[in-house]
């Protein structure tokens, strides 16, 4: 029965290794695209810029698949829009970043008018005030970004995903820590 379980943990320390490394790579993508946020958002506009592509090429297939004449021209031109995005993004990366910067500050400020909304719904329970918080720093968010567009675009998104990374890595990173605790157990 040890035989049986010995590979099963050699697998399980190799997966806490590999997720430790894999933790501290995004740990650093985060802390240099703090750094430098301009180019972490020309990344991710073309990062967005190809996936819109990869999408469009797939409605453009469904149109070819599709039975009804309706399916077909709907398809073909969700395909079309998705394609005609997806590389101007890739070839007009600033203005891309611009466009979408302008989007998430749309985005922010209905996502923080929302977060208020339902505060009010659940305003009676404990910690509801949390939620008031959380609304009304997401509507300053998005004012400052939209405020200050379109030279926020520098700035927005390449920070705000640098901090997303950096506390994906940290989080994954103090997961994957109390794994191999566990697993020196064994």
């Amino acid at each position: 029965m040890s035989d049986a379980a010995t590979p099963l943990t050699d697998f399980a320390h190799r997966t806490v290794n590999w997720s430790i490394f894999l933790s501290i790579l995004l740990i650093l993508a985060g802390f240099f695209t703090l750094l430098l946020p301009f180019i972490g958002g020309i990344g991710l506009t073309i990062f967005v810029g190809w996936a819109l592509i990869i999408s469009g090429v797939a409605h453009l297939v469904f149109a070819w698949k599709s039975h009804t004449t309706g399916g077909k021209v709907w398809e073909f031109l969700v395909g079309l829009a998705y394609l005609f995005a997806g590389i101007y993004l890739i070839l007009h990366p600033v203005a891309g970043l611009a466009s979408l910067t302008l989007l998430l500050a749309f985005y922010l400020f209905f996502e923080g008018i929302f977060e208020v909304i339902g505060y009010f719904q659940v305003r009676p329970r404990h910690g509801a005030g949390w939620l008031l918080v959380d609304g009304l720093i997401t509507l300053l968010l998005a004012w400052m970004i939209w405020r200050h567009w379109p030279s926020s675009s520098v700035w927005a998104i390449g920070t705000l995903v640098g901090i997303s990374m950096l506390f994906s890595g940290f989080s994954r990173l103090m997961l994957s820590m109390s794994a191999k605790r566990v697993l020196k157990a064994f």
